[in-house]
Order: C-alpha cells, then sequence, then structure tokens
C-alpha cells in the first residue's frame, strides 16, 4: 500500500519512496517518456502584457477591481492626463483590472553565482480600452507603503523606466505561477488525489475505474520534480530568485489562501469578476471544458448513485474524501474543500473538479510555458539588480545588468522547453487505452464524452483561425489526461 510522506511542514502531502526503484511498476514511466525527459516582437507592447493576463501562462490572478488597495495609491492625474476619465467612474463601469502578487511579498530572494537576487511583489493596474485591449496603466513594483522610494510608474514614463517596471512584474509572474498555480495548483494536488484514489478505491470501485486513467506518471513526475526541481541543489534552488527557502515559502502561503471554489473555473471566474472579459480564451475554454467533464462525471456516477443516501454509506468514497482534506489541505476548513460527501450533486463536482485539475487546468499553466518563456526578457526566472527608486535613471544598460546571468537564463529554457514539450506516448483527455468500465451505460458515456470533446476541439481550431495569436492549450487535441510531466 502506499504511503504519505511529508515533503516539507506546511505543504500538501506526496507519496513516500526511496528511489524511483521503489515505485510500483504500474505507476512508472513507459521506456518512451525515460527516453524524451532524460514572441520576441512583441514583448514591450503594452497590450502583449496585458493579454498575457488572461491567455499566458497564469491566468487565475486578475480580477476586476473595484477598489484599490491601501497601499497602491494610484490618482487620477496619474492614469488619466487629460481628464476625459476617472478611476471611480471606470472601476464602477468595470474596466478596471487588478494584479496583485501580494504571495511573494517579505519572501526572501535567492542568491545566485554568489550574488544577491531581487523578487518583488507588484502591484499591476490594468484597464480595458474601447478596442477591447487590457492595457497596464500603473504599476508599483513594491507592495509596501507608499513612499518616494516606491513609485508608481506609468505607460507616460521613460521607455526604460516603463518597460523594467514590467520586466518586475514578468518575473514575479514567473516565480508566482511556477510555485502556485503550476507546481501547488496542479502538480501537488494531481498526487494527493492520485494517492487517495491508490490508497482507499479498491479496482472495482467506479470511482476508481473513473480517474485512474488522470493518475498516469503523476507519481512519477513529481518524484523527479523534489528531486530535480525543488530540492536544495534542484533547478529553483540554482537559478530562479524564489529558489532556497523561498520555494517553501510561497507554496505554504499558496495553500492557506487556496479555496475549493478557486479550483472550479465557473466560481472562480464568477469570483473575480471576469465574465464578459472580451478575448479571454482561457475561460471560454475552460468553462466549455469544464461543462463536458461536468456531464460526463454526472452521467456515469448517477449510474451508481442513485441517492444521496448511497453517497453517504459509501465508506470507500467518504475515506477519499477524507484523505484529500487531511493530507492534501491539511485540514485547513478555510480552504472550504469537502470533508465529506453527503449529496451526488456534491461529489460530481468534486469529482468534475479533479478530472478538470489534472488535464485542462494543468494544460493552460504548463503547456504554454516555452512559447511565452523562451524570449528571456519576456519571463526572466531571477532579476540581478532591485527596482529604481527614482524615475528617470534607467537606460538600456540598467535593463542588461537587471537580467539573470546566461547560466541562469539558458537553464531556465531548458526547464520551460523540457516541462511544455509534448509526450510521443500521451494520452490524450477522452482516450481510455485501458478501458476499465464493462456496463454499457458507463461505455456509451464515454462515446458521448469523446464526441463533446471532437466538437470542442474543431469549434476552437475555428475560433483560432481568426487569431492574430491562436489559444491552443485547452484544445482537447492537446489536453492530456493526467499531470505527466
Amino acid at each position: 500500500l502506499l504511503s504519505w510522506d511529508v515533503y516539507e511542514e506546511g505543504i500538501p502531502h506526496c507519496l513516500k519512496a526511496d528511489g524511483l526503484t521503489s515505485l510500483p511498476y504500474d505507476i512508472c514511466f513507459s521506456f518512451t517518456k525515460y527516453a524524451e525527459i532524460t514572441y520576441t516582437k512583441h514583448w514591450k507592447d503594452d497590450a502583449f502584457f496585458g493579454y498575457q493576463f488572461l491567455n499566458g501562462v497564469n491566468p487565475i490572478l486578475i480580477r476586476r477591481c473595484t477598489a484599490l488597495p491601501d497601499n497602491f495609491g494610484v490618482t487620477d492625474e496619474m492614469v488619466f492626463s487629460n481628464g476625459q476619465h476617472n478611476l471611480a467612474e471606470e472601476m464602477k463601469k468595470g474596466n478596471i483590472f487588478l494584479c496583485d502578487y501580494k504571495l511573494l511579498d517579505g519572501v526572501q530572494a535567492n542568491t545566485i553565482n554568489g550574488k544577491q537576487q531581487f523578487l518583488m511583489a507588484p502591484l499591476v493596474l490594468l484597464q480595458k480600452t474601447n478596442d477591447d485591449k487590457l492595457m497596464p496603466i500603473a504599476i508599483q513594483v513594491s507592495l509596501s507603503e507608499k513612499s518616494e522610494d516606491n513609485p508608481i510608474f506609468l505607460p507616460t514614463d521613460s521607455e526604460y523606466d516603463w518597460l523594467l517596471a514590467k520586466i518586475f512584474v514578468r518575473s514575479a509572474n514567473f516565480n508566482l505561477y511556477e510555485l502556485n498555480a503550476h507546481l501547488l495548483r496542479t502538480h501537488l494536488l494531481a498526487e494527493v488525489f492520485a494517492m487517495s484514489v491508490f490508497r482507499n478505491l479498491p479496482m472495482v470501485h467506479p470511482l476508481y475505474k473513473l480517474l485512474i486513467p488522470h493518475t498516469r506518471y503523476t507519481l512519477n513526475i513529481n518524484f523527479l520534480a523534489r528531486k530535480l526541481l525543488i530540492s536544495k541543489n534542484g533547478f529553483f534552488s540554482q537559478f530562479t530568485a524564489s529558489g532556497g527557502e523561498g520555494v517553501f515559502t510561497i507554496l505554504k502561503k499558496s495553500l492557506s489562501s487556496l479555496t475549493y471554489s478557486s479550483l472550479c473555473i465557473p466560481d472562480d471566474i464568477a469570483e473575480r469578476g471576469l465574465k464578459d472579459v472580451p478575448n479571454f480564451h482561457y475561460r471560454d475554454d475552460g468553462l466549455k471544458l469544464w461543462d463536458i467533464i461536468h456531464r460526463f462525471v454526472k452521467g456515469t456516477l448517477s449510474f451508481y448513485y442513485k441517492t444521496d443516501v448511497e453517497v453517504e454509506q459509501d465508506s470507500e468514497l467518504q475515506a477519499w474524501i477524507k484523505d484529500i482534506f487531511q493530507y492534501g489541505f491539511l485540514s485547513l476548513e478555510s480552504t472550504g474543500i469537502p470533508q465529506k460527501f453527503t449529496t451526488v450533486d456534491e461529489m460530481v463536482k468534486f469529482v468534475t473538479m479533479v478530472i478538470f485539475t489534472c488535464s485542462a487546468q494543468h494544460s493552460a499553466v504548463n503547456s504554454g510555458q516555452y512559447d511565452f518563456g523562451a524570449w528571456m526578457p519576456n519571463s526572466p526566472t531571477s532579476l540581478q539588480l532591485p527596482p529604481p527608486t527614482k524615475k528617470g535613471i534607467a537606460t538600456e544598460k540598467t535593463m542588461l545588468d537587471c537580467f539573470p546571468s546566461v547560466n541562469t537564463t539558458v537553464h531556465g529554457l531548458a526547464v520551460m522547453w523540457l516541462l511544455s514539450k509534448q509526450s510521443s506516448d500521451r494520452v490524450l483527455i477522452g482516450q481510455y487505452p485501458e478501458m476499465r468500465f464493462t456496463e454499457e451505460f458507463p461505455l456509451q458515456k464515454i462515446k458521448e464524452f469523446q464526441e463533446e470533446l471532437k466538437k470542442l476541439s474543431a469549434d476552437i481550431k475555428t475560433r483560432n483561425s481568426s487569431l492574430d495569436l491562436p489559444y491552443i492549450y485547452l484544445d482537447p487535441d492537446v489536453v492530456e489526461n493526467s499531470v505527466s510531466l
């Protein structure tokens, strides 16, 4: 039986393993997988900078802004010098958005090549324009209270003042999304879901049959992530601003502020006030995919659970959710994660979230890493200078000195390339090479699921054909069934 282990206090528990050879054969990579594992022109554009908050690798941070944070002293004069608009009015219309990197506040930045690195916790204000673009209108690079040494940078500032402010945001974004949106909210949670399946559900259980395809390779890739990425001598420790202690500070802060509703894309989009933001392809494709998965899960599980009482009395199912609450969310009631299931609907929603997290959400935050990060200035893993404390002194040399060293950059690119590369033995969502269900009803549901995924894929391709920059990361043709890389 698989056993739980504590890799670090305060983050989700994981699989206990002495080495790769100790992993059960049936959860390991195939030989093929082992063999494979061993947009520069627009990066300065404000419109592309804004676009990435919606359709880049971290689409879960931006939210509609109805009131400025106390420590963000943006005034009408700063952002609307022509006097045509005012912030209060624009907020009321729903045109103002905020990205707050507060989870990075107080994180001890790394030392790389013997040199102190810098990781800030910026605040970014954006405005939806009449032509439906999302444009940054103010950036405060540090969260600390407004002071002369902590200026608010504006698009009207000098070229390098404004560009450097955006670079500090992009570097903060890399460090936060890799650890929060990617590692914690897909990899580590997927491992918890998988561990609980293996420990609590017998192979004949319908939920085992439903979820087992979404656990493929997850325990193996996470074992490697702990060994090669977040360990003492791993990639993060050597080549990112958040490396070392910072990794665990960010993971712990992220877990303690995580909520069940933020893992369910319909609730998350509503909570962040983003239902009607134009050109938000992550939302559009994600909501459709969630609905398709939800219909499939509901149809399949309703065949086995006709009443709420049957759900309540299934001790194996209850043990599964209890393990997840206890070992994944460390029994934090503030997360809103259920500790038990009392209705069919509760179970169906949670299982939908599990499948969406392991497949769609991981694809959304993983597959575009190299696309958006291959041009290092758009996604620096670390920065070597502190942000300017005064305006008007930044030059091209300041920017170049600020960027990470060549060896840091090269390792960053290699890891991003590796992580976003598709495996030749991948199994896409809706594909079931090992057919576990035998009854006709669930087999029919799988067929309907596959048809709906096929239609969504065709619709996405049609939509993408008219976009300057296609959004492909939630196309069922690229979404893997599990967190396998």
